[in-house]
């Protein structure tokens, strides 16, 4: 009877997990009304700064919404619907505010209105966005300040590869539509016409394990059917089209400066089973806009035979040059686009003037991988970026076109990882054509950075002078609260500087304000509430701590509301590992303890009102040479879990007894080997993770030796294989829908498969249409109903 009423009583416990068709399930209540709160409305400024589109969006979408009709073709997700992306998260309501009066009205949209695209004419005259139903895609566009509603420009947009650009006149829009006369859908064949076959000529191709990919001539029939394009100008007033060149997959079109010609890239042929449409052949060429084709910049093949951290042969990142009518510019790589080829210049970048007649010139070489050039309102002035892959190394320099014979100024010059040292990003915005060019005034550019510090993030305007380089700080954050620098709407050489910021505190909601540097009053912008007034009493801060071999740590600590000192609690470490160098930028503090607390969707937050201590963001460095530092991947993660398990329980806030490890992708793979390779942990929690590095042959996260080279590796690093020593209880989520390249759904139906056959114990859930995030309601709060009972029965 004793053994009966025990089997009964645990059979009773386990119930609530064991059902395999329950159906969605609910947490408790106090969970579900923090994730239904609604976000926080998004503020687009117009490049004038008089005006800001207020965009909202609902918390979380339905599984409906997830579950319309979807197309996985070419490494895209169509919604044949739509004749778009296969997306969820739309903005759901648009407003207008004019910070200077703070007046506020609606613009009239259907009820059920879904946006998408929004954007503002250069001139700021104009707004445009689009709007996505099962009839299609729609584009639409208002002058500012009307409180009518918006013109429809067209209700055929095709939105499948690109979405809109305003051309430089900022009265009219580039975009493509769907082809007239396109056709219904292709018909599947009733039988098969014969076997899918692939075949290779002894070329290394070394290849990531892209998902959603063409498999059969009847998909390539579809992809082309949804993806193929017309080019099309629309007027802000309505009118008909006028339609440029006949339909093709366009990947991308962009005007000229001088409005007179397009730069279009088309996808070409032969496709591939193996790789996404944008490695597919492409013809990068210059349009007029009778749609002849006056220049061919580039053919471009198939993306393949690519070593690993190359980059192709020939023109890639083609653009038109800001500053002149219609000149191209392009990066080349010097050194055959392989990294491991000895090079004085790995990259030279080249420019192409209308008619385009003769060679193109060079315009300069470039040390490392080039990342990008970005342009200055003197066209002879350009700022490139470039990357060192040996050394994780980034370095920004400006170049003075005149005088090819000047060497380049350094303005950035450290480590990718240095965060501490960050100079944050250039303040750009839009020319009288509508491209992007750093703004200038005067001598000075402006930087906005996020501020990491010892102290936490403390982000900062600054501004730098072209001529000695001298780094002014105009503004920082103080400590205790959390706010950021987002535009800037007027400077002066000698004069004030007026920005907005986006402000936030662990009381306090995000907000924006307009600051000014000569005056300490700010001018609210916003107010708005608090959506979880419930959520005030939690408490966190950031903890410092070390690693048994000296290298620096951290980690925000949060306690439940009502927490009384000297309680040990439950404790979730929730982490995700990083690569880094050295110790000293491994150590730095990447995180803020004064932003505001929100919980909202999957987040691991939610177990604060279960009563548990969580140690987020926990640091999780990999610590070594770039080409070996995974040789020591294990041992580094136990070490620094068993850092951050000591000095909870230093902090007097933790039971050693009750903790669990938790962690989404590279954070799920590195719970599962914790639980393989230590005890110090009750159970895990981890998020469509991959478990076996054999699926991921070609290298993973940073990991740039293939598995031929590195078999042992792979083997050490796979919890998979390794899955006979999980003896603690482990809880997978993935969505059956994970288009992530190296998380297959499969990767853990094999884990929990192998743990089974081990006599391990699991719990695996898949999760319906949802993709590497999780997003539907149903599922999130799925999730968070089925965490809160797997982690109250391992640790309560």
């Amino acid at each position: 009877m004793a053994l009966r009423a025990t089997s009964i009583l645990a059979l009773a416990i386990l119930a609530p997990l064991l059902q395999a068709g329950e159906g969605y399930r609910l947490p408790p209540e106090e969970v579900v009304a923090i994730v239904d709160a609604p976000p926080t409305p998004s503020l687009v400024f117009s490049p004038d700064r008089q005006w800001a589109a207020v965009l909202e969006m609902q918390s979380m979408p339905g599984i409906a919404d997830l579950s319309r009709r979807m197309l996985r073709l070419a490494g895209t997700r169509i919604d044949p619907a739509a004749n778009g992306p296969h997306t969820s998260r739309y903005y759901r309501g648009l407003a207008m505010r004019h910070p200077g009066s703070m007046t506020e009205f609606r613009i009239p949209l259907p009820a059920d209105a879904r946006i998408g695209n929004f954007d503002w004419s250069h001139d700021s005259a104009y707004f445009a966005f689009t709007l996505v139903s099962d009839r299609g895609t729609s584009l639409w566009a208002s002058r500012v300040g009307l409180r009518e509603q918006p013109v429809l420009l067209t209700d055929r947009l095709n939105a499948v590869v690109g979405g809109f650009t305003w051309m430089p006149d900022a009265r009219s829009i580039l975009c493509r539509l769907v082809p007239e006369g396109r056709g219904p859908e292709p018909e599947p064949p009733r039988a098969p016409e014969g076997p899918n076959a692939q075949e290779t000529f002894g070329e290394t191709s070394p290849l990531r394990t892209y998902q959603d990919l063409l498999s059969s001539p009847h998909d390539e029939a579809l992809f082309e059917h949804y993806a193929a394009g017309q080019i099309a100008i629309l007027s802000v007033d309505g009118g008909e089209p006028r339609l440029v060149g006949s339909p093709g997959i366009h990947l991308g079109a962009s005007p000229s400066s001088d409005g007179e010609r397009l730069l279009v890239t088309t996808v070409g042929w032969p496709w591939s089973y193996l790789m996404p449409y944008y490695d597919f052949p492409q013809t990068i060429a210059v349009w007029k806009l009778d749609g002849e084709i006056e220049h061919v910049v580039a053919r471009v093949p198939l993306a393949e035979n690519i070593p690993i951290g190359g980059v192709q042969l020939g023109p890639r990142s083609v653009q038109w040059k800001v500053g002149e009518p219609a000149t191209l510019v392009w990066v080349e790589a010097q050194d055959g686009g392989d990294p491991d080829v000895e090079a004085e210049h790995r990259d030279a970048w080249f420019a192409h003037s209308a008619p385009f007649e003769g060679e193109a010139r060079e315009l300069l070489r470039v040390e490392h991988r080039a990342w990008g050039m970005s342009f200055l309102p003197e066209p002879d002035l350009v700022i490139t970026s470039e990357f060192d892959r040996d050394r994780r190394w980034t370095r920004s320099l400006l170049h003075d076109l005149s005088r090819p014979e000047a060497a380049p100024k350094v303005l950035d010059d450290r480590s990718m990882r240095d965060r501490y040292a960050d100079p944050g990003r250039l303040v750009s915005e839009r020319d009288a054509s509508g491209k992007s060019v750093v703004r200038l005034v005067g001598r000075w550019l402006y930087r906005m950075g996020s501020g990491a510090s010892p102290e936490g993030m403390l982000p900062f305007l600054d501004r730098q002078n072209l001529d000695t380089l001298e780094v002014e700080r105009l503004w920082r954050c103080e400590p205790g609260v959390y706010e950021q620098a987002v535009a800037l709407v007027e400077a002066e050489p000698a004069g004030p500087t007026v920005f907005v910021t986006r402000h936030e505190s662990p009381k306090s909601p995000p907000n924006w304000n307009l600051r000014r540097t000569d005056s300490e009053h700010v001018k609210l912008l916003t107010s708005y509430p608090d959506p979880t007034p419930q959520l005030r009493g939690i408490r966190k801060e950031l903890v410092k701590y070390e690693r048994a071999d000296g290298v620096p740590l951290s980690a925000t600590l949060y306690l439940p509301a009502g927490y009384e000192e000297g309680t040990r609690l439950p404790l979730l470490v929730w982490a995700y590992p990083v690569e880094y160098n050295d110790p000293a930028t491994a150590g730095q503090i990447g995180s803020s303890p004064w932003r505001f607390t929100r919980i909202s969707g999957i987040s691991h937050l939610v177990m604060l009102t279960q009563g548990y201590a969580i140690l987020d963001g926990a640091t999780m460095p990999v610590v070594g040479d770039p080409e070996t530092m995974n040789d020591t991947f294990v041992e580094q993660i136990v070490a620094a879990a068993q850092a951050a398990i000591d000095v909870a329980v230093e902090l007097g806030v933790a039971d050693p007894e009750r903790v669990a490890v938790g962690g989404h992708s590279y954070g799920a793979f590195m719970t599962a080997n914790l639980l393989a390779h230590c005890d110090l942990f009750e159970t895990g929690v981890a998020r469509s993770g991959a478990y076996n590095r054999t699926l991921t042959p070609f290298g993973f996260q940073s990991e740039r030796r293939t598995f031929w080279e590195a078999p042992e590796i792979y083997f050490a690093v796979s919890p998979f294989m390794h899955a006979q020593k999980i003896d603690e209880p482990l809880l997978m989520f993935h969505g059956e829908l994970d288009p992530n390249s190296g998380t297959f759904p499969m990767q853990s139906k094999r884990l929990f498969q192998a743990i089974k056959g081990n006599g391990g114990t699991a719990r695996l859930v898949m999760l319906p249409y949802e993709s590497h995030g999780y997003r539907a309601r149903e599922s999130v709060l799925h999730v968070h109903a089925e965490t809160i009972e797997w982690l109250d029965r391992y640790l309560k």
